[in-house]
């Protein structure tokens, strides 16, 4: 059994491959299972909420955040709950499309245990972000007077939407791969991943300081636009999110693997050390001498399917 058949391998698989990044069972990355999860919730908040009798039990009305009931109310909850709740098909198409294209950039470079972390801490600080307006500024979320006549405080106002850990997604590609070309949808204008990024977080405080009818959405955007950037520029801060429980039958599967390897693979285990590292911490954390390691393996596992095609 060569160093591609093992299980870490195809856990990880390569970027684009039928494995992703590995996430639960191999084949399943953090990605596909964020878009199943908000698209499930999705159906079955409209579902409920045109129903006369699971109105009041729908998602919309158990998870959304407000400053009054996250906070004030301590239920904590609605801090990530309200992060898989859309309003409208294009609310969420929007979040999804991004999440589908530029989330597996990122779970490849944070491995998907971090990146899950990076996503829901990055739509947190959308919220955190959204409270502090609320707080000391809560004109700048709607006009005093709109809520006076919606009968509504500002500590009332709710949020909904996983764009604050979308724009987290979109600020750690402008940091990673600025140069990465990329079109909008509309127009359909190429430009690079930083330009698209700045472009974004440029409406999004815009909309902030005037007031918009989003204005506070658009703050969750910032907010989680700000955690994101800061997150990428200092990943270690992540490395809580890949510390596992072990077991004794942990070191039981590992001799088996040792004994399973091929006397004819001579980096076998350093590979194994290696593809751990890359399936927990991300691609980014592997040093100049991992990477040559890993490509000397890819070589020979090349090599050696050229030989058995030939003969």
């Amino acid at each position: 059994m060569g160093w591609q058949d093992r299980d870490y391998h195809r856990e990880q698989g390569s970027y684009g491959g039928r494995g992703g990044a590995g996430f639960g069972r191999p084949g399943h990355s953090a990605v596909m299972w964020l878009l199943g999860i908000n698209c499930a919730i999705f159906l079955l908040d409209g579902i409920l909420a045109s129903s006369q009798r699971g109105s009041t039990f729908a998602p919309g009305e158990l998870g959304a955040f407000t400053v009054e009931k996250g906070l004030y109310g301590v239920q904590v909850w609605r801090w990530i709950t309200y992060q898989f709740l859309h309003d409208g098909l294009w609310h969420i198409l929007m979040n999804m499309v991004v999440l589908y294209f530029f989330g597996r950039l990122m779970e490849q470079w944070w491995g998907s245990r971090r990146f899950l972390a990076f996503y829901l801490l990055c739509g947190m600080s959308g919220a955190v972000l959204f409270t502090i307006i609320v707080l000391i500024a809560p004109g700048l979320i709607l006009p005093v007077v709109t809520l006076e006549n919606w009968g509504l405080t500002p500590a009332q106002v709710p949020v909904i939407g996983a764009s604050g850990a979308i724009f987290g997604i979109l600020a750690g590609c402008a940091v990673l791969y600025p140069h990465l070309r990329v079109m909008l949808m509309f127009p359909p204008i190429p430009m690079s991943m930083r330009t698209m990024a700045l472009l974004f977080l440029g409406i999004a405080a815009l909309s902030v300081i005037v007031g918009s009818q989003n204005a506070g959405g658009e703050a969750a955007h910032l907010g989680g636009a700000a955690l994101g950037f800061l997150l990428v520029k200092n990943p270690s801060l992540l490395n809580w999110a890949t510390r596992r429980i072990q077991f004794g039958g942990a070191g039981r599967g590992a001799r088996s693997a040792k004994s399973a390897r091929p006397k004819d693979d001579p980096d076998g285990a350093k590979v194994d050390r290696i593809l751990t590292k890359v399936k927990e911490h991300g691609l980014h954390s592997l040093t100049r001498s991992e990477k040559k390691t890993l490509q000397r393996a890819t070589d020979r596992k090349q090599d050696a399917g050229g030989r058995a095609g030939r003969d």
